[in-house]
C-alpha cells in the first residue's frame, strides 16, 4: 500500500493530546511513502472547501510534512484548529454554493421551524478532488458520529475519540481526559488556601454536559463531594452534608465539583445562546445556581470557581501524550491493514480497534451501581479489584 494519500482533521471542542496524533500519523505515512493531508477546521474544511478560489484552500487544505510537525507535539490545541460543524445538518450555505441543490430536512428549534442542508455529497466530492483514501477524525461523540456517516456512504474513515468529558461510547479513554482532571485537581488544591482562609464553601464547575467522569474523577482524587448529570442529588442533604464537612474541618471550609449538567432535584437547567451545529445550548452555570442556595439556606459565604476552559488549555500531560501517540500509530496500522470504519480504543484497559460508535447510543454514562455513592455524593472508592485502570467496562 505505497504512495497512499491520508486526510486527517480535528473537530469540535480542542484539548491536549490532538497534535500528538497529527504528528505521529504524519511521520509514520512518511516514512512509509505516504501523503498526509491536513484539513482545517474540522468538518467546515469539506464542506466550505472551494477549489475555484486559492485563498480557500490555503484556508482549509494544509499538506503535513516532517517538517511543518516536528514541534507540533510539545504544545496544546489543534494545529490543523477545529469547528462545530455537522454536515449533514447546516443551517446555512457557503455563498458560493447559494444556489445548489442540496437534500434539505426541517427541524424545530427555540419553537421555530429551521431548514438544514445535508451537504455529504459536497464532503464527498472534495475528499475525491483532494484524492484521499482514507480519512483519520479526531472528536468527540459529535464529531465522530459524522465519521459514522461517512463510513455508512463507503468512505474509508478511522476515528480517534477525544473528549476532556470522557464519554464516548466504545471506549473507556478518549484523549484530554487526563490532563483535564490534572488541571482540575492542581486548581483545586491551590484554592483550597483562598477558600480556608476566609472559611467558605467552595463550588468548582468543569465541563459535562451529559457525562459526570470529570467531575468524578476529580472528586475521587481531592476527596471532595461532586455533583454528575447521571443523578439529581437532594438540595437539603446535600448542602448538609458540606455544612458538616465546613464544621469538622479545622480550617473551617468545604469543597465540592458540579458537572455543567448537574441537578438536583427541583432544579430545572436553564440554557441560553443559538444552538451549535449538533443541537446544543450553552449551559448558564449550575455552580452559580448552587452557591445562591448555599448562601440563602445557610448565611455562609461561597467562592464560585469556573475551571471549564482552563482545563483543555496547555499541553498535554504524560497520559494523554502517550494515549494520543498510541491512538496515531492504531490508526496508521489499521489504514495500512485495509481496514475502516473502525476506532482507537481502550477497552479493559487495553488498547484496542472497535466499531466506530452508533450515534444513536448517544454520550457514554457513568455508572452509578459502581462508581458514585448516591447517599454521600461521592465517587465509589471500594470493590475495585478486578475491574481496568479507569474503574469502568465501555
Amino acid at each position: 500500500m505505497s504512495g497512499k494519500k491520508i486526510g486527517i482533521l480535528t473537530g469540535g471542542g480542542d484539548v491536549p493530546g490532538l497534535n500528538s496524533v497529527i504528528k505521529n500519523v504524519v511521520y509514520r505515512s512518511s516514512s512509509d511513502g505516504h501523503e498526509v493531508t491536513g484539513i482545517r477546521l474540522g468538518w467546515k474544511g469539506l464542506t466550505d472547501l472551494n477549489f475555484d478560489d486559492p485563498g480557500s484552500v490555503r484556508r482549509y487544505v494544509l499538506p503535513l510534512t516532517r517538517e511543518n510537525t516536528r514541534t507540533i507535539d510539545r504544545s496544546g490545541g489543534t494545529f490543523l484548529h477545529t469547528s462545530r460543524t455537522n454536515p449533514s445538518k447546516m443551517k446555512k450555505l457557503p455563498s458560493f454554493l447559494a444556489s445548489a441543490d442540496f437534500p434539505t430536512s426541517q427541524t424545530t428549534q427555540n419553537g421555530q421551524a429551521v431548514t438544514t442542508y445535508d451537504m455529504s455529497k459536497r464532503v464527498l466530492s472534495n475528499l475525491d478532488r483532494l484524492e484521499i483514501d482514507h480519512l483519520v477524525a479526531i472528536g468527540g461523540d459529535d464529531t465522530l458520529s459524522y465519521a459514522a456517516t461517512l463510513d455508512r456512504l463507503g468512505f474509508k474513515v478511522i476515528g480517534i475519540p477525544k473528549t476532556m468529558d470522557n464519554d464516548v461510547q466504545n471506549t473507556e479513554y478518549c484523549i484530554g481526559f487526563s490532563t483535564a482532571v490534572s488541571r482540575a485537581k492542581e486548581a483545586i488544591q491551590r484554592q483550597r488556601t483562598t477558600v480556608g482562609s476566609h472559611e467558605r464553601v467552595g463550588i468548582f464547575r468543569v465541563f459535562g454536559r451529559d457525562a459526570g467522569y470529570t467531575a468524578l474523577y476529580t472528586a475521587y482524587v481531592t476527596s471532595i463531594r461532586c455533583g454528575i448529570p447521571e443523578y439529581k442529588f437532594d438540595l437539603e442533604h446535600m448542602i448538609e452534608l458540606l455544612m458538616t464537612d465546613k464544621s469538622n474541618n479545622p480550617s473551617n471550609y468545604s469543597l465540592v465539583i458540579l458537572s455543567e449538567g448537574a441537578a438536583w432535584k427541583g432544579y430545572v437547567t436553564r440554557e441560553y445562546g443559538e444552538p451549535d451545529a449538533f443541537g446544543h445550548r450553552k449551559k448558564f452555570s449550575v455552580a452559580e445556581s448552587f452557591s445562591d442556595e448555599v448562601v440563602n439556606r445557610t448565611g455562609s459565604e461561597t467562592v464560585v470557581s469556573d475551571l471549564t476552559y482552563d482545563l483543555r488549555s496547555g499541553a498535554p500531560d504524560f497520559l494523554d501524550t502517550l494515549v494520543a501517540t498510541t491512538f496515531g500509530t492504531m490508526a496508521y496500522d489499521a489504514i495500512t491493514s485495509g481496514k475502516s470504519g473502525l476506532m482507537a480504543s481502550i477497552t479493559d484497559g487495553k488498547f484496542a480497534m472497535v466499531g466506530i460508535p452508533d450515534p444513536k447510543r448517544g454520550p457514554r454514562h457513568v455508572d452509578i451501581a459502581t462508581m458514585y455513592n448516591t447517599e454521600r455524593y461521592r465517587p465509589s472508592y471500594t470493590s475495585k479489584e478486578g475491574l481496568p485502570l479507569f474503574l469502568t467496562h465501555a
